[in-house]
């Protein structure tokens, strides 16, 4: 099973890949290095097919929702320190800073893919100006948190 984390606001978020370095833009899928192509992908929780939105997890309370796979951010007591981590925990920062300038509020979670309904572990309401670095967005699994600018 693959970790992911989720995002939820009460505004639209971006979604896409932030963080990838291709060789060339001509060369979109080829890398110098791992750390080149290390970066997250954020989806949405619009069904395109339905035309309708879904929630990703009933944890939430804003119906604006991204997922994204969590492989290079660990979860607590699991931190490595490697190139890889450092630069995936600095995306989601300014995203997380991003999305919190135009909403003031954004809810954080992170599990296993397919325990998103599962009981939280730990829920957390943090100001933004308590984040102080990039790391101190590591979470436990199951752990849920409301931040606010």
């Amino acid at each position: 099973m693959t970790q992911y984390i989720y995002l939820a606001s009460p505004i639209r978020l971006p979604k896409g890949s932030f963080g990838q370095s291709p060789l060339a833009p001509e060369q979109p899928n080829i890398f110098n290095s791992e750390l080149d192509f290390a970066h997250l992908h954020f989806e949405n929780n619009y069904d395109p097919e339905l035309k309708q939105r879904f929630s990703y997890s009933p944890h939430f309370s804003f119906k604006h929702q991204v997922a994204a796979d969590a492989r290079n951010i660990p979860l607590k007591l699991q931190l490595r320190g490697t190139a890889e981590e450092a630069k995936c925990l600095g995306i989601l920062h300014a995203y997380i800073e991003e999305a919190l300038q135009a909403s003031g509020v954004v809810e954080y979670f992170t599990c296993l893919n397919g325990k998103e309904e599962s009981a939280i572990s730990k829920r957390r309401h943090i100001r933004w100006s308590d984040v102080l670095e990039p790391y101190d967005l590591v979470l436990e699994d199951l752990e849920f948190w409301e931040i606010t600018f």
